[in-house]
């Protein structure tokens, strides 16, 4: 997600303390904040797939070849 996104989405949240949104603001507002969300766990879900630990007998273990590359993340 770009930063004009992420400003975007906390103007929204400024906004909606101070005055509030219109129906259409808070459309875009949820829209953004799942697209921000989606992307973290996205991110997230990489991290995790590429862990890897060494065993007591010193073989290596890839987390993600073994547990990962689940198609949908449970949130």
């Amino acid at each position: 997600m770009d930063q004009k996104k992420i400003d975007r989405i906390n103007t929204l949240y400024h906004k909606s303390q101070a005055v509030g949104l219109t129906e259409e603001e808070k459309e875009e507002q949820a829209r953004l904040r799942r697209e921000y969300l989606d992307a973290i766990r996205a991110n997230m879900r990489s991290t995790l797939n590429s862990i890897s630990i060494q065993e007591k007998d010193g073989s290596i273990t890839d987390l993600g070849k073994k547990y990962g590359h689940v198609s949908d993340f449970q949130s």
